[in-house]
């Protein structure tokens, strides 16, 4: 047991991304009855479908479960209401100032986890007051940091600066990417796209079968003026590229984005015009297979890349 896995009460160091339009409550008590840690995606939901999938999630799991909560999203206040009326007992904290809501979550008896994508935030998001913090490089699919850091050069550097036990995510899908993670630094890591792909969630099958066929450089970090975001290489990616030849305005950007373009994408299936959020590890995802299968097939190969380290002779 280590320091993720004893803070949550969980069997295996895996948490699974919070991802909009993805992360309902099957794949979140899919997650957690194999064994890792399943997050409920509170981005993509009104409050009161935020708490439908809470309770249909404590019905489907007797493990422990959490929601991962934009902060930026209007209804924040009702949203956090919710979580406290259910007695949801882990909240992940992102797109925020972690100062606004870590005292009153903690004072409710939850641990609070920050998604950080800078040493300088998860300085703060310590001296917040977070029980740990997530550590994302710009590998991840959906939102990222504007700095571009990489997940294997941000670790290092977080653990150098903080005690709180730390979460790797970004370009995770796999047992020896799990190894990595954890000799740099990380005490677990949270893995978003390969579980996007998985049976139990929530994204079209269009979509799923996407991911699965995207290859190596099928995903760009773009949209920096605005959020940044990982997206698949689809026309409206194409149409944002054509867009920054003429160097747009954010106002040209806004319109071009539109709304709910990853409602569109991601939920319902629109391959062309809608926004494909994946991580860049999508190259390494293969199949669809269920969420308990993705967790048992990653401990698998993280023990046999441990053994094979631990027979390394230089």
């Amino acid at each position: 047991m280590n320091k993720i896995t004893k803070l949550f009460n969980i069997k295996y160091p895996i948490i699974q991304g919070g991802m909009i339009w993805v992360s309902g409550y099957k794949l979140a008590s899919a997650v957690s009855n194999a064994g890792g840690l399943g997050l409920i995606g509170a981005g993509s939901m009104y409050p009161e479908v935020l708490r439908e999938h809470i309770q249909k999630c404590q019905k489907a799991t007797s493990k422990p479960f959490g929601v991962n909560v934009p902060m930026l999203y209007p209804n924040i206040k009702e949203i956090m209401k919710i979580i406290v009326e259910e007695g949801v007992k882990i909240v992940f904290t992102s797109a925020g100032n972690p100062k606004i809501w870590t005292a009153y979550l903690k004072e409710k008896g939850i641990t609070v986890v920050h998604v950080v994508s800078s040493t300088v935030f998860a300085l703060k998001a310590q001296a917040a007051g977070v029980d740990a913090i997530v550590a994302e490089g710009f590998e991840a699919g959906g939102h990222n940091g504007r700095d571009e850091t990489t997940t294997f050069t941000l670790i290092p550097m977080v653990k150098e600066q903080i005690h709180i036990p730390i979460i790797a995510a970004g370009g995770v899908a796999s047992g020896r990417g799990m190894l990595s993670a954890m000799v740099l630094g990380a005490d677990a890591v949270q893995v978003g796209s390969r579980f996007a792909a998985s049976i139990e969630s929530s994204a079209h099958e269009k979509f799923k079968k996407t991911i699965v066929e995207v290859q190596e450089g099928g995903t760009q970090l773009t949209l920096k003026e605005l959020a940044p975001v990982r997206l698949i290489k689809n026309k409206f990616f194409q149409d944002l590229e054509s867009l920054y030849e003429k160097c747009p305005t954010k106002e040209e950007l806004t319109t071009l984005l539109g709304r709910a373009r990853a409602k569109r994408g991601m939920f319902e299936g629109d391959l062309v015009e809608g926004e494909l959020e994946i991580g860049q590890i999508a190259g390494l995802i293969h199949q669809i297979n269920s969420a308990e299968e993705i967790i048992l097939e990653m401990m698998t190969d993280f023990e046999n890349a441990r053994r094979e380290m631990l027979e390394f002779d230089l």
